[in-house]
Formats: structure tokens, sequence, C-alpha cells
């Protein structure tokens, strides 16, 4: 059976062996269905480099160094990809899965689909991606490009129960289905907690070489979807015990924030629910955001009038800032946003490093923007440097809460109305979640499933 990387590996590419490393790499570019692909799966590029981008002052307007690191060098151009990858190389390891015999469905809302649709596929499983009908036309037709089937549900963002009786459907339909949800399945949680946690203690590290911070992070600010990427957060802070973890979901949809509900349009994240996988025991403080200023952000870069007045007005750099309009996504400026109130609530300085991320990339949202512009009119000078002004430098206190032991215990307690009543767990499964050596046995399990596949290749 078809396999890729082992967590090391997707750390450390340089550890591959070296004719596989090079082969792969020069599949990235020239053959992007190969399976080879797989080895490609990591946070750093071919020279070894961590994807990241350090945001300026003029940008930002706050003294503590916000750093982007990026998804959009991985296969697929969401780093989504590699969740999906250990879900399934979990699986497949424990002789829960196999590609002879069962169809793999998973459930999305989008990049995580995504991802399925490459690693099911191209590690020869039929693949079947349910997500909602109202996402981007892009995801649809990067789905349907990798190979995988698709079913729409109805609705957007945030509703993810329509998806979950979808794939309860499909389930009951088809004795060869095995669902591989990425808001359960702790492999979408380990690979967060590995891979991007320990790649941050590493930029840290780099960052300070180059004169930036103080060797540490400060905070790591992540919205949340699966809730998946979150994780790598609980690393930091086992590294750095005074490690801040920012939570984020959007205003229109306060699911965590007021037990709040409604649809909303920042795309990969607010689905409505607390995910499996969220350990909401470590979370030092969740925001909301406004998914206007995340659009409107996002405007700006997509659009030359807003990209000029970056370079002209604020005087970022130009080949930033189109590095920043292929870069980003709706999501990635909703973590902006999120990182600058996080440096504004902590009071944080130029010693600080706050840690966001750029899950995708503008070519996902082009339908997305040119809607907006027939909508508004064609964006000016004014209007862009409103938007900076209004959506960055201005992003202030509000729609904060605090990671209180009142707050963790109630975000907890939402767990009970999904996993409990509606998707089988038990109420002793939920409680044991409440134990920190319950998320440390399930980090623990890396070095299982490494020693599964390398024990595989060798025999």
């Amino acid at each position: 059976m078809v396999t890729g990387p082992s967590f090391e590996e997707m750390l450390h590419p340089q550890t591959i062996e070296p004719s596989i490393r090079a082969q792969a790499l020069a599949a990235l570019e020239t053959d992007p269905l190969n399976p080879l692909n797989l080895y490609n799966i990591t946070w750093r590029d071919a020279e070894n480099r961590i994807y990241y981008l350090v945001l300026p002052s003029e940008l930002t307007g706050v003294e503590a160094r916000i750093v982007l690191i990026y998804g959009g060098g991985f296969p697929s151009g969401s780093h989504k990809v590699g969740a999906a990858y250990s879900v399934l190389l979990e699986k497949q390891l424990l002789g829960e899965v196999d590609p002879r015999l069962h169809t793999l469905v998973w459930p999305s809302t989008g990049n995580y689909g995504i991802g399925g649709a490459f690693i099911g596929c191209r590690m020869e499983y039929d693949s079947i991606v349910v997500l909602p009908e109202e996402m981007s036309q892009e995801r649809f037709d990067r789905i349907s490009s990798y190979g995988a089937r698709i079913i729409r549900t109805a609705g957007s963002e945030s509703n993810v129960k329509e998806i979950y009786d979808e794939t309860k459907r499909l389930r009951g339909s088809d004795a060869k289905i095995r669902v591989l949800n990425q808001f359960e399945v702790m492999g979408n949680y380990r690979f967060h907690y590995h891979v991007t946690g320990n790649t941050l203690v590493e930029l840290a590290a780099e960052l300070q070489a180059e004169g930036i911070g103080a060797g540490k992070i400060s905070a790591f600010v992540s919205a949340m979807g699966s809730a998946g990427t979150i994780a790598a957060g609980d690393r930091l802070k086992q590294v750095w015990g005074d490690h801040k973890i920012v939570g984020l979901e959007p205003i229109q949809c306060p699911t965590l924030y007021n037990n709040g509900y409604g649809a909303h349009e920042i795309q990969g994240i607010g689905d409505k629910h607390v995910t499996w996988i969220h350990n909401v025991f470590n979370m030092d403080a969740l925001m909301a955001i406004d998914d206007r200023d995340s659009l409107n952000g996002l405007r700006v870069l997509a659009e030359a009038p807003g990209r000029e007045v970056l370079s002209q007005r604020f005087g970022l750099d130009a080949r930033l800032v189109e590095q920043l309009s292929r870069t980003l996504g709706i999501s990635g400026i909703c973590n902006i946003i999120g990182a600058i109130k996080t440096a504004k609530f902590y009071s944080m300085g130029s010693d600080d490093i706050i840690v966001t991320v750029a899950t995708d990339a503008m070519e996902r949202y082009r339908s997305v923007m040119a809607n907006l512009r027939d909508q508004r009119g064609p964006l000016d000078e004014a209007a862009a440097t409103a938007i900076v002004d209004g959506v960055f430098h201005r992003a202030g206190s509000d729609w904060i809460m605090e990671g209180s032991r009142e707050a963790r215990e109630r975000w907890h307690n939402l767990k009970y109305y999904t996993w409990v009543e509606q998707q089988g767990k038990s109420v002793e499964e939920l409680d044991a979640q409440r134990d920190p050596a319950w998320w440390v046995a399930h980090q623990e399990q890396v070095a299982e499933i490494d020693r599964r596949l390398l024990a595989q290749r060798a025999g």
C-alpha cells in the first residue's frame, strides 16, 4: 500500500532518503499528482527553509513581531493536507482501512476535503468529499481535479451538522465506507502538535539568530475549523510555560464565545460546534473576528488600488505586498487581525513573537473577491486606506474572552451536545479529556506511528 513520510520526516524533510527527496521535489514542480508528492508534506522548502513571513509594523500597527507561517507550499496548496495524510496513514497502519476494500469519506468545509482528495487518491483509495454547497467554486474545482467525488450539503461554512448527517447516511448505506472525520480523529491533532508545533519551536531559534525576538514564541493565534492547527500551541506551551494560545471564531457565529450560531463568510473556520480534538483547557483567550473585516482585508490585497495604497501610502515593500497578495486567504486575514488584537490585549512589545497561520491562499477566493467587486464596485484609494486603518491599525480589545477556569469548563461542556448526543461518544470519554494525561497519551502515539511505518518499510 502507498505511504509517504513519517512524522519525523515531515518535521525534518532533510532526513528523507536523498534520492526520494530529490524525486519528490522534482515532482512538486513537474508532476503534482504523482504520489511522490506525499514526501513534500512539510513546513520546509527545498532548501530546508520554513515557509514564513515577518509582517511589518506598518501593516500591523504594533511593536510585537507578528510572524505568518503559510501553507501554500504544501501539496494541494494548504497545510491541511498534512492532517489528511496523518489521519489516513495512521488508519492504514492500524489496519482500519485498505484501498482494496474501502471507500473513504472526508467531511470538510474545504481545505481538509481538498487535502483528503489529494491524499486519498494518491494512496489509491476511492474518495468522497462531503462539503457545503456554498463554499467557493475553487474548492470544488480542486477536489474534482484530484479525482475525488463530491457530495454537496445544504448551507455554508457553519453548517457542519448537515455534513455529519450525510456522512452518517453514507456509513449506513455501504459497509465499505470509512469516514475520516477531521473534527474527531486524533491524527489531525498529532500532525499539528508534533510537526507544526516543533517546526515553530525551531523557527523561534532561527528568528533569534536573525535578530528577531528573544528565542521564544509568546503567543500562537489560530482560528478554529477542525481545531487541528491550534494543537501546535499545546507543544509550544510545553516549551514555554507562559506561552499564550489564542483561538478565533467569527462574530457572526460566536459558538464558544456566546453559545452563538449563524452563517458567516470566513471559509475554513467557525463550524458551529466544539470539536472533539480541541484541547480547550489549554486555550488562554478566545477572540471573535468580524467576517466583514476579513473579507475587506483580503480585498485590499486582491485589487491593484489596495496594493498600491499598502506600498505607497503605508510604506510596505512592494515585493512583500505582492507576496501577501498570493499567500493569504480569508482565514489568514482573520488570523492576522487576531494576532494584532493579541499583541494589544497582552501589551506585547518588540521582543515578543506572535505566530499565526495562512492556511490557504488567494487562488481559492478569486470568485469571492470578484463577487465583492461586483456588489460594491471597484476599490479606490480612499476606501483602501480606510480598510487598512480600520481593519488592521484599529483592531481593538472588543470581543475578547479570557480562558478562565469557568470559561474553559463551559467550552468543554459544549462538546456534549455534538459528541455524546449526536455522535455516539460516552460521557466517560468526554470526562477523560479533563485530565492533561489524556492529551499527553495521544501526543506520545507519534513515536508508535513512526515505528509502525518504519517497520512496514523494512518488512
